[in-house]
């Protein structure tokens, strides 16, 4: 039990700021992500000892923490008047250059999704796809279209009338 215990702690110590950060991209709550992350450690606690692959670790417990926000999500169904609510008392840019973040809120959820494990959680598009339970090529089609989606509103967003360039490769 005390290996077990450990091992467990080790893992939430090295994952849990990515795992809330994803959380919290995914719903824009506060309180909500932290008991969808709460709800999904208590999750991989109980199949901890099914846990074959120490190398499957943080993929693993990303796609608790997905499934954890679809469940959610499930049970309280967002309304429009929802998604431009903000948290009271609870501003993430105090500047007010909201602009990125609005431009991911009006992306499709799963293009969102995608995009924030590649961002957030650095994961390749293979792990993407276990994750999500969708094929590579999926994921890449989400995550490309994503990018295009972001370039179009940002770009219009800060009047640029010029195309966005892609980095050269040798």
């Amino acid at each position: 039990m005390a290996g077990r215990k450990a091992g467990f702690d080790r893992a939430v110590e090295s994952y849990f700021g990515g795992l809330y950060r994803y959380a919290y991209w995914l719903c824009r709550n506060r309180w909500q992500a932290e008991d969808i992350v709460q709800d999904s450690l208590l999750r991989a606690w109980r199949a901890w000892p099914a846990l074959r692959e120490e190398r499957a670790l943080k993929s693993w417990l990303f796609t608790i923490v997905h499934r954890e926000y679809l469940r959610a999500a499930a049970r309280v169904p967002r309304t429009e008047s929802d998604a431009g609510a903000e948290e009271a008392g609870y501003d993430p840019d105090p500047g007010g250059a909201l602009d990125m973040e609005q431009a991911l809120q009006e992306l499709a959820d799963d293009s969102r999704e995608a995009l924030l494990l590649q961002v957030l959680g650095g994961f390749t598009c293979v792990e993407i796809a276990q994750v999500l339970g969708a094929s590579e090529g999926a994921v890449m089609t989400r995550l490309t279209r994503a990018r295009q989606a972001l370039r179009r509103k940002l770009g219009a967003a800060g009047g640029a009338t010029g195309t966005v360039r892609e980095p050269r490769t040798a």
